[in-house]
């Protein structure tokens, strides 16, 4: 009984100094959270999604889960390192050009200006460095090879989207920040001025040295680093160039959204969708490939760069099965794709008109 008691102090002990330290963030508070309070997506003490969204599907149990992860996988690691690209980030030439470092992270040089969107670049994507680690190959990137950034996008707060590393070593490097609405205390916490901030709810726009408009759209997802989920906002973006209309997808699940942002704001050059880390399990807050797909020909795109793979795992699927079934659905849907290596340039004057196989 004393040792019983004993582990439970130290587990105790454990996570409470854990929830003390900054890799959590910081939950909104004073003016923040009365901001937050005004937002119509807001209720009963929670950002809400548009429709009903389950964590899990009907009938699903986390020991369901649980039992799945014990299953074996085949193929679910690369065998070998993933292939990357070196390219020189601060020397890029002529835009507009997107380098994909794997997973959600990319940079978008366009129109003179270098946007950053969900760098994950210390090499794990959780508040543990031993877990979640990238893969081999997958982590050829670090934020000290990153340019100049005029702009850091932030779709949401989980941990494979904000790395508090990351975002903090780019702080020097860093003008602007444009993210959903309470994401800001995370990084007003790690350093950055409020004046560097803008946080949008859906449907609310900001303009960015007068060329680089973005407007927060729906996203049908949920957020949270610590014990209570939904505090601060999660968000797809439009970005309106004078020379293109991009889509910056960031996490979701399938739904209505995707066909009325199309409608409204489309169509797009080029859109960023998440086509892995999905399941059954949990696909309401996930796009399976074939949804992605489907996503981009709503959204009327002229071309889809499937992300949110490549460099972790946090599914159970596969590691090259989700490329291979977002391949095989675009092609059915003539849907043209855009497959590069990590760290290769896409051109956008040069994205192609038939769906391409993969690289990797």
């Amino acid at each position: 009984m004393i040792l019983i008691a004993c582990i439970i102090a130290l587990t105790t002990m454990f996570v409470f100094a854990f929830l003390q330290t900054d890799v959590l963030g910081q939950t909104p508070k004073g003016a923040d959270l009365e901001r937050i309070k005004k937002s119509v997506h807001y209720r009963d003490g929670k950002f809400q999604n548009e429709h009903f969204t389950p964590d899990l599907k009907e009938g699903t149990s986390y020991w369901d889960i649980m039992k799945a992860y014990f299953k074996k996988v085949e193929g679910k690691d690369p065998s070998e390192p993933v292939e990357s690209v070196r390219t020189d980030l601060k020397n890029l030439g002529p835009d507009p050009q997107i380098i994909w470092f794997g997973h959600s992270s990319y940079l978008i040089h366009i129109n003179g200006k270098n946007i950053l969107v969900d760098p994950i670049l210390s090499g794990h994507a959780s508040p543990f460095s031993f877990l979640v680690k990238s893969f081999p190959g997958a982590d050829l990137y670090k934020a000290e090879d990153m340019p100049p950034i005029d702009v850091l996008v932030i779709s949401h707060d989980h941990y494979d989207h904000l790395d508090k590393e990351t975002v903090k070593k780019l702080r020097p490097t860093v003008k602007q920040i444009v993210t959903s609405l309470g994401v800001g205390s995370h990084l007003k916490r790690w350093g950055y001025a409020e004046s560097q901030i803008t946080e949008l709810d859906w449907d609310e726009s900001t303009v960015v040295d007068s060329v680089l408009k973005f407007t927060a759209q729906p996203a049908r997802h949920f957020s949270g680093r610590g014990l209570k989920r939904n505090q601060t906002f999660w968000s797809s973006f439009v970005l309106k160039t004078p020379t293109h209309n991009l889509f910056l997808g960031g996490d979701s699940g399938y739904d209505t959204h995707f066909k009325t942002i199309g409608q409204k704001y489309g169509p797009f050059d080029l859109v960023m969708l998440e086509c892995g880390q999905y399941n059954e399990f949990w696909k309401y807050i996930h796009t399976m490939p074939e949804q992605t797909a489907l996503a981009a020909t709503d959204l009327r795109a002229k071309a889809l760069l499937p992300v949110h793979w490549s460099k972790f795992r946090l599914a159970l699927h596969p590691w090259r099965e989700p490329i291979e079934r977002v391949t095989k659905a675009a092609k059915e849907l003539n849907m043209p794709l855009v497959m590069v290596r990590i760290g290769q340039p896409v051109v956008l004057a040069e994205t192609p008109s038939q769906p391409q196989g993969a690289t990797h």
